[in-house]
């Protein structure tokens, strides 16, 4: 990330007292892929002085944390997000077929499938 965007994290995390790694710039491969359908409409922004925010809403946050807790297990932090968001089977469903478009590998299905039934 630019310096100046590594400075205002900083300072976003000292002023909430978040975490130095709030912002997490890993799933930006997502972006290649495409983001669910209708996210742009579901973006809550939040605006800090001078530094706006934009936040995935709660359906487009389920596709996130289902295709990250698949690839990293039903420990993860993601499977625990996941489940505190307590997805409806039909946002399930829309998340998984998402996130099959992102991996259709027979593995990745696989682990989809114990995921969602976990």
């Amino acid at each position: 990330m630019p310096r100046p965007l590594l400075e205002a994290v900083e300072d976003v995390a000292a002023a909430l007292g978040l975490s130095s790694d709030w912002l997490n710039a890993g799933p930006t491969d997502l972006l290649q892929f495409g983001l669910p359908e209708g996210f742009e409409s579901r973006v809550q922004v939040r605006i800090h002085a001078g530094l706006t925010i934009h936040i995935a809403g709660r359906l487009d946050q389920i596709h996130f944390k289902l295709y990250a807790a698949v690839d990293q297990g039903p420990q993860s932090k993601h499977f625990a997000d996941l489940k505190q968001l307590g997805p409806t089977p039909e946002e399930l469903i829309a998340s998984a077929r998402w996130a099959r478009s992102h991996d259709p590998s027979p593995a990745f299905r696989e682990n989809l499938e114990d995921a969602i039934w976990a």
